[in-house]
């Protein structure tokens, strides 16, 4: 058993707690000796775990992983609220480009592939069916511009990977979208959502079995990995409703017109063809991403009420 466990690549996870980081654990840990990184409260017993906030300790950054010399760094922490970066540049330049560049430049040096997990946000919507990752990128935020600044440094580098994807979901504390829909609705309150947005939801586990796929194979570069079905936030409301036995009345059609600081895409749909032929892996639409979450648990866990 010793002999195998050194056999293992090391994954390095930083944002150990996030739900991307969450569902990539359950995803390697048979196959990967898994390290964490917590900002705060270490968040899983079971792996070795670092503390480290990429913005309060960058200068540890570099001695961090130099020292645990991973076969693959994967980040997953970046700033979730499009709004609070356009009213916040200097914040979110510096997370998402400027450690960014630090974190290519470490990586780079031990010969490490870098995952970076970017955004819909970098297209301007204005396109009538899915994007691929052929089109042309005009971010209309300053969060999609940083992004896409981000996706340019971390694709100099040939071995690393950038997976774009839009509204992920799973039972997790930090699914916002499905976690304020579930809890409203149970609790019989009326929402709001929008109309005029629509986006290829995306499954959570669904992108950390494709990075394990990519990685397996041996693939780099840029992928979209999003879910199949291209809906709005009121149809995924709907169908939250449909599937949890919740009343559909509750939820107010909207559209996004002077409710938001910062534009987002009309149309934030991706085309992931490009990933699923690589991998053999068909990532879910929507019907199969929520049946899924039912599987899992068939009520909803209090801990995200």
């Amino acid at each position: 058993m010793g002999q195998i466990d050194l056999m293992k690549k090391k994954l390095l996870i930083i944002g150990g707690a996030s739900l991307i980081g969450s569902t990539l654990i359950n995803e390697f840990k048979n196959n990967y000796d898994i390290h964490l990184t917590y900002n705060k409260t270490p968040v899983n017993s079971n792996f070795s775990q670092t503390k480290l906030n990429l913005l309060d300790d960058r200068n540890q950054i570099s001695s961090v992983i130099t020292n645990l010399n991973p076969d693959v760094v994967v980040n997953t922490v970046a700033y979730p609220n499009v709004d609070f970066c356009e009213t916040h540049h200097d914040e979110a330049n510096l997370l998402h480009v400027s450690i960014t560049d630090d974190l290519v430049s470490v990586c780079s040096d031990i010969s490490s592939p870098l995952v970076y997990f970017s955004t819909d946000a970098v297209f301007d919507g204005t396109k009538s069916i899915k994007y691929t990752e052929d089109d042309k990128t005009s971010p209309l935020s300053y969060y999609g511009k940083t992004k896409l600044e981000a996706e340019k440094i971390i694709l100099k580098i040939n071995e690393n990977i950038v997976l774009r994807t839009t509204v992920v979901y799973d039972w997790h504390i930090r699914s916002r979208f499905t976690n304020w829909v579930l809890k409203n609705l149970k609790q019989g309150s009326k929402i709001t959502a929008f109309t005029d947005q629509s986006n290829t939801a995306t499954l959570a586990g669904d992108i950390s079995h494709s990075l394990f796929c990519l990685l397996d194979k041996n693939h780099s570069g840029l992928f979209h990995c999003a879910g199949k079905t291209c809906l709005s936030r009121y149809d995924f409301a709907i169908k939250l409703a449909d599937y949890f036995g919740y009343d559909k009345k509750l939820i107010i059609p909207t559209i996004s017109k002077n409710t938001q600081s910062a534009s987002r895409p009309e149309n934030g749909c991706l085309d992931s063809s490009k990933l699923e032929g690589l991998t053999n892996f068909c990532l879910s639409d929507i019907d199969q991403g929520i049946t899924s979450m039912l599987n899992s648990s068939k009520t909803i866990p209090d801990i995200f009420l």
